[in-house]
């Protein structure tokens, strides 16, 4: 192919990307003229590059209002983005950086009907750490990991879980009050993580935060835990970057925005 037709080609795939972004950014419908004084692209490329979108069903057009929005394209591209990441060797970077960042173990849950299990865990190399047991399972009611699946459920699904879960106490600092446990999980989610101070194992200290995927619902839980004579001073300035980490995990999973 000539360079210059190679280079038009660029450019004409550069500009219907920045179409779709902007449509993607825009509330309700856009027409041509709004797409090219936006972008500075002439009308008759952007009616071109629309045209285009349309047949390959990326772009959905108004046939009365001539204006554009998204097609049902984008949710099969979507669909096939999502299908191919693994939440576990996506969050394995991020865990690797956040353990040896606060000098602590980064862990990894993903959800098991009404409990949650471990997956992966990274652990620094000093000699008094935690570890946790990989595959374990434990209830949505106690540890810090389990309040942030906890808090990010619908409703319904919360209301679920407290009508068919008794509220154990797996130690003495375990929340076992409905009301003060609900109370803890609207903190939760207004703050963007859960604090856990020896509620799921004596001794223990962690702070967890969620990864959300686009529907803002919990794919997984990030913790940082480590002893809690010594992690509980750490814990303020862990849960910034451990919200940051999620933050990020979250958006490339098609939430909008971090989790809170």
């Amino acid at each position: 192919m000539p360079t210059s037709t190679s280079g038009r080609s660029v450019a004409t795939i550069e500009r219907a990307a920045e179409v779709l972004f902007l449509l993607a950014t825009t509330q309700g419908t856009v027409g041509v003229t709004e797409i090219s004084k936006e972008l500075e692209i002439s009308k008759a490329v952007v009616h071109r590059i629309v045209t285009s979108l349309c047949e390959h069903g990326l772009v959905a057009a108004d046939l009365a209002t001539r204006r554009y929005s998204l097609g049902p394209g984008v949710l099969q591209l979507s669909a096939a983005y999502l299908d191919n990441l693994d939440v576990r060797s996506m969050a394995l970077d991020a865990m690797h950086r956040l353990s040896a960042t606060t000098n602590e173990t980064a862990t990894l849950s993903v959800l098991n009907g009404n409990m949650r299990v471990y997956v992966d865990q990274v652990t620094p190399s000093r000699e008094v750490k935690m570890t946790v047991r990989l595959a374990a399972s434990f209830p949505l009611h106690a540890g810090a990991s389990s309040k942030a699946f906890l808090a990010w459920l619908s409703p319904e699904e919360i209301d679920g879980y407290f009508a068919a879960s008794g509220l154990e106490a797996l130690t003495d600092a375990t929340i076992v009050s409905e009301g003060e446990l609900r109370a803890e999980l609207e903190s939760i989610r207004e703050q963007g993580y859960a604090v856990s101070l020896g509620e799921r194992q004596a001794g223990a200290c962690s702070v967890a935060s969620p990864i959300l995927d686009q529907q803002h619902r919990p794919v997984a839980v990030i913790s940082i835990c480590g002893p809690i004579e010594r992690f509980q001073h750490e814990v303020a300035n862990s849960a910034g970057i451990l919200t940051e980490a999620t933050g990020e995990l979250s958006v490339r999973l098609g939430a909008r925005s971090a989790a809170s």
